[in-house]
């Protein structure tokens, strides 16, 4: 799954919870808008009913249900990312911009922003990873 998707959803799910998260909503509605307008009322109305369920699984100290909701959320901008990768730019920037800044400190550093830089010149070869990596053959 893609870096921005992972830290974007988390940071939308933990927004819901947070007295920024009129600005939030909008930003991301009018994010989804601008991108899929056929799909942007939907969006709204499901940001409503999850961050209903998100209130309530903090009010229980559930994190079980929170984490489940934020890996729906994932699902869904991974699928948008797939059917246009050049999107992702544009998701990091709504995160940046707009989800990030609402969050408190500790959440903003619970999953910081991988940013891995690489040259290779001539005939070498540059393998980068955000998690495990297998490399096979020569």
């Amino acid at each position: 799954m893609d870096p921005v998707v992972l830290a974007a959803g988390s940071a939308l799910v933990s927004a819901m919870a947070t007295d920024g998260w009129q600005q939030a909503r909008a930003a991301v509605v009018e994010w989804w808008q601008s991108r899929r307008p056929d799909r942007a009322d939907e969006v709204g109305s499901d940001l409503e009913a999850v961050r209903a369920q998100v209130l309530a699984a903090r009010d229980q100290g559930d994190e079980d249900t929170e984490q489940a909701l934020a890996g729906a959320w994932r699902l869904r901008l991974q699928q948008l990312l797939s059917e246009d990768p050049a999107l992702a730019a544009e998701l990091r920037l709504l995160l940046d911009e707009h989800l990030t800044p609402v969050l408190s400190d500790s959440e903003q550093t619970r999953n910081p922003p991988i940013i891995m830089k690489a040259e290779a010149r001539d005939n070498s070869r540059v393998y980068l990873a955000g998690r495990d990596q297998h490399i096979t053959g020569s």
